[in-house]
């Protein structure tokens, strides 16, 4: 069942997009890249800022399934422990290798959008949770791909 995204998520979702679109776009963009290291630096320019952004979110939808399994009934030490593996996989799994980095992050949202339907499926999260991470998710995933083939 969906429910209506509230205004303030949907906004705040797609203005937390805004990193991943402009990493993506100055690995694109030669002239876009030289403008944001000028402007920005290496940081918050290309491949850095796609990656350190990316563990960043990771770790932060960990925080957000942790609330869900606050709510789940019961003994809900599975759904904490499960809560917690996006943080750990960033933390574990990105570092060194660019390209491979790029591939366990892409992995990684797609383990926390499977995360985010069980959740939903459990009643914990709210009934437009799934609308609003299916549509962020597809976008991340599309800016980590860009990036990798750039």
């Amino acid at each position: 069942m969906r429910g209506h995204i509230p205004p303030a998520a949907l906004w705040l979702g797609l203005a937390g997009l805004l990193p991943f679109l402009w990493g993506a776009a100055t690995t694109l963009n030669e002239g876009l890249a030289a403008w944001g290291l000028w402007a920005a630096g290496p940081r918050l320019t290309g491949v850095p800022l796609v990656l350190g952004y990316g563990v960043i979110i990771l770790a932060f939808m960990s925080g957000v399934l942790w609330g869900f399994a606050a709510r789940a009934p019961g003994p809900a030490g599975v759904y904490y422990a499960l809560s917690v593996l996006p943080a750990l996989w960033a933390l574990f799994s990105v570092g060194g290798d660019t390209i491979a980095s790029l591939r366990f992050l892409t992995l990684g949202y797609i383990g926390l959008f499977a995360l985010d339907v069980l959740f939903a499926l459990r009643r914990f999260a709210p009934d437009w949770w799934l609308q609003l991470r299916l549509l962020l998710t597809l976008v991340v995933l599309a800016c980590l791909a860009t990036t990798a083939l750039a």
